[in-house]
């Protein structure tokens, strides 16, 4: 068995259709591990037929435990890993199948890109050589829908994600909500895109922003940081904010250019307060 397209899902029965339709004639199988949906997820997965492998686990507040479920489950050589938001365009699967056919050596110039796949983060590509390496993982663009338009600046595309990788030796950091999976050995970059159906309503962004910020005061908290006011209230929000929206253009993407820069740079106000509130947490029952 060649590849495996891994999923995780929890109550996503508006999207799983999106990988789902886009993946099964391109995988050899689809592992699909399922954090107990209380809605018709789990059914519609099932309806696909036996290339759909269904397991259904808790739904850990680290998500990342449920992508590495998905791993120890695949028996495919390679992993193409999806979330329930995201669907593979015919580029892409005739890529990847191209590329998967033969020795995976110096397919195309490969850069290991470290994307914002928190939809938060820019960073820069560096360069890896190229000659006699047998690549053990790609990078991947990703195209983020936002407000009903794919943002291509801000610093949002490329997006790049670690999404296609051998299965041997793979594994996710559970430390790190943001992280991509870690592989053993050099990485490659391909050309085509990921569609990503992040946030096709505000309702949808703010539920993920919210998971983020609580999830990165939360951390700050476990580790001992000590975070100060002015900077989460003032330096940090402006200096992403021209940074995203100026230096790398987001006013080119109109009006949802606009609110991803202004939201992504007020999440340092909504990590300082739920900081503060995590450490100066008081129980109520001393109160009454």
């Amino acid at each position: 068995m060649k590849l495996s397209v891994c999923i995780i899902s929890f109550n996503e029965e508006k999207n799983i259709r999106y990988p789902l339709d886009s993946a099964y004639d391109f995988a050899d199988e689809i592992i699909l591990i399922d954090g107990g949906s209380t809605d018709d997820t789990v059914n519609i997965a099932k309806s696909y037929g036996n290339k759909v492998r269904v397991f259904i686990f808790d739904n850990p507040k680290n998500f990342l435990k449920n992508k590495q479920r998905a791993i120890d489950k695949a028996n495919g050589e390679w992993i193409f890993q999806l979330d329930a938001d995201e669907a593979v365009s015919n580029e892409l699967k005739k890529e990847v199948l191209d590329l998967i056919s033969g020795p995976v050596k110096s397919f195309l110039p490969a850069s290991a890109r470290h994307g914002n796949h928190d939809l938060r983060a820019v960073r820069s590509p560096s360069s890896l050589d190229t000659q006699n390496h047998e690549y053990k993982g790609f990078w991947i663009p990703r195209k983020n829908l936002f407000l009903n338009r794919f943002l291509m600046k801000g610093g949002v595309y490329p997006d790049s994600v670690l999404r296609l990788y051998k299965r041997e030796g793979a594994k996710f950091d559970l430390n790190h909500l943001h992280e991509n999976v870690v592989v053993k050995g050099d990485v490659g970059t391909l050309k085509n895109a990921i569609l990503h159906y992040a946030d096709p309503d505000f309702s949808r962004y703010l539920m993920r922003w919210d998971r983020y910020t609580t999830f990165d005061a939360e951390k700050l908290v476990e580790q001992g940081k000590k975070i100060h006011f002015f900077s989460y209230f003032f330096i940090k929000p402006f200096v992403w904010f021209v940074k995203t929206y100026f230096r790398h253009k987001g006013f080119m993407d109109g009006f949802p250019g606009f609110v991803f820069s202004l939201f992504s740079s007020l999440r340092f106000w909504v990590i300082y307060i739920k900081y503060w509130n995590m450490k100066n947490k008081i129980d109520i029952k001393e109160l009454s």
